[in-house]
Order: C-alpha cells, then structure tokens, then sequence
C-alpha cells in the first residue's frame, strides 16, 4: 500500500495532465498576456469580472490534477469539495494547482504565481511529497520546501489558513527513510499551527477497484474517497472562516 500511496504522484509534467477546476498559473500567465494583446485590438471584449469569492487553493501533484480521469474537471477531488462548499452555500471557490509529476520543489516554484492573484486567499492546502519520496530525494530537502511554502503564504496573506496533506514513502526505500518522511508532514504542520491530513489516500491505495489500470492513480469513486479524507479536515476549517466573515475582494484579502 505504501509503495502505491508514494507512486500516486507520478508522470511526466509534460503529457498535458488535465486540470481541475481551475488553469494552472502557468497556464494562467499566457493566457493573461493575450488578453491583454487583445485588449488593445478593436472590438475585443470586456475583461471578465472578478470572482469576488475568496480563494481555497490547492497546489498539489497529479492527484489533485485528477489524472486519468474521464472528467477531471468535474470528477477530481478538488472539484468534488468545490460541489460541497457549493452544496453549503459558503462564499469559496476552489482552485485546482496540480501539476503532473510535481516534487515539492516544483511546487514551490509556482507557487509565486498563485500568491501574487488579487483574489483573497482563505485556505492553502499542500498536497507535495509523494514524487520526492519515489525519487529517493533527501528528506530534509522536503521539509525544507514545504515549511518554505507555509512560510511565504503566510507572508503574503497572514490570515489564510494552512492544510498539510501527508504521503508515504515506498517501503523499498529502507524503514529509516520511510519513517523520517513520514514524520515531516506532522511535524511542518505543528510548527505552523497548520491543520494536517493523516494520508490522503487513506482507504484508497492497494485497493484495486479504487485505482485506474495503473493501480496508482485512483479512480472516479477513488477521487470520492479522497474528498471524505480532505472534507474531514476542510470543512470545519471553513466553517470558521465563513463565520468570523469569508474575505473577498472587497475586503481585500483574508482577515
């Protein structure tokens, strides 16, 4: 089960892995500089308006991507806990930052792009780790990357709010490095104040008929699953927010 958990993650961040609910910021930039091209060309239309809802983001690997899945856009977890918040009636909106093949260095990258939106931040939730650990990549590199991630989230947006999604390791590594890398998710959450997820594909991994083909890549009732194991942690978190008052873009920024 381990060795399925920490492959889950994995891909060529190149084969054009479907998004979630929303673009990735990459992807975003471009189509931002087009549209400004177009704003300079007669007859363009209107920019769109704002979103004025505040943001739960979610940078993550190909399980927050939705890889595999016939419709990632409606089927990923993400979208799934975006469908619930809807169902409650709370003042969120989702956004889908997985990217195929992602360690938690490449996550760190991009996250920049994701900070710098107007929109206010509630909730960021890291879902990294799993392709480091398949990789072999020194643990303490991990938990230097995702304690960074925490770290300038809060710098841009003091107020939002943190959830660390823990991962395994494959068990072939050794017991010593499955045992520090299973440490560090816990442990970069206690030293932020951070809410954790246990193992996000708790009930899922080594259970064939929630994985794809693969047998890595969960499955469109795999993707449920993985909302029950985040909606635990979520929820709550939201709930608080919408009571004490959900920024907007109104508000400028989380409070």
């Amino acid at each position: 089960m381990l060795s399925l958990a920490a492959t889950a993650c994995a891909g060529d961040s190149s084969e054009g892995v479907p998004r979630g609910t929303e673009q990735d910021p990459r992807a975003a930039s471009s189509a931002a500089a087009d549209d400004s091209v177009a704003g300079r060309t007669e007859g363009a239309p209107e920019p769109r308006e704002r979103d004025p809802r505040a943001r739960v983001v979610f940078l993550g690997t190909s399980l927050t991507a939705g890889y595999g899945l016939p419709d990632p856009a409606h089927q990923a977890y993400p979208a799934l806990l975006q469908a619930r918040i809807d169902s409650a009636g709370w003042p969120f909106r989702v956004v889908d930052a997985g990217v195929s093949g992602d360690t938690s260095a490449g996550g760190l990258a991009r996250l920049g792009a994701l900070l710098a939106a107007p929109e206010p931040l509630a909730v960021l939730v890291i879902e990294l780790g799993a392709n480091d650990g398949l990789r072999g990549l020194p643990v303490n590199r991990l938990r230097a990357n995702l304690d960074l991630a925490v770290t300038r989230t809060l710098a841009a947006h003091p107020d939002a709010r943190i959830v660390v999604v823990g991962m395994e390791a494959p068990p072939n590594l050794g017991p010593d490095y499955v045992e520090a890398f299973r440490k560090v998710f816990p442990e970069v959450a206690a030293r932020h104040g951070a809410s954790l997820v246990p193992f996000l594909l708790d009930g899922v991994a080594g259970v064939p008929e929630l994985n794809q083909e693969d047998g890595i890549h969960p499955t469109v009732e795999g993707h449920r699953r993985l909302a029950d194991n985040l909606w635990r942690v979520l929820a709550p978190l939201l709930d608080s927010i919408r009571s004490r008052g959900a920024p907007t873009a109104a508000t400028g920024g989380a409070r």
